[in-house]
């Protein structure tokens, strides 16, 4: 695999400091730059920034995939941990009373690919996806 450069990606937010404050208390992103419209974090060593749009231009409902008997909302985002630190996040999560769209689990057990998912909503409804593979060489494994 080569090296991986940090990503940066936007996303909508229909309450920026709702959505602030779960990004970085619930999260525990560190806070960047911002402004009265945008705020941008780092997001496990990403460049991450959530931008306000409009409650009226937010409600296009999300769209679900059949994966391993659970359905994927799409669209989602979320970054690859490692094992420890997803299952301590996980943890950390459940204790904070996230409700999850899929509880933490382990996907594709015993097969190419194997790794621990979760999926979870921030409050503008952006749904998000953390997950860890115990061998990380099969994360692009067919």
């Amino acid at each position: 695999m080569n090296k991986i450069n940090p990503f940066h990606l936007a996303v909508p937010v229909s309450n920026l400091e709702e959505a602030r404050i779960f990004y970085r208390d619930t999260l525990g992103c560190e806070e960047g730059r911002s402004s009265d419209h945008w705020v941008d974090f780092d997001f496990f060593g990403h460049q991450f920034v959530i931008h306000y749009k409009p409650p009226t231009e937010m409600a296009e409902p999300l769209h679900h995939n059949p994966v391993d008997g659970h359905d994927v909302p799409v669209p989602h985002f979320g970054v690859v941990l490692d094992w420890d630190d997803f299952h301590n996040l996980a943890s950390d999560l459940k204790s904070k009373g996230i409700r999850f769209v899929i509880e933490p689990y382990v996907r594709f057990e015993g097969q190419v690919g194997e790794q621990a998912t979760m999926f979870f909503k921030d409050p503008s409804d952006n749904a998000l996806e953390f997950k860890s593979f115990k061998d990380m060489s099969q994360i692009f494994a067919k």
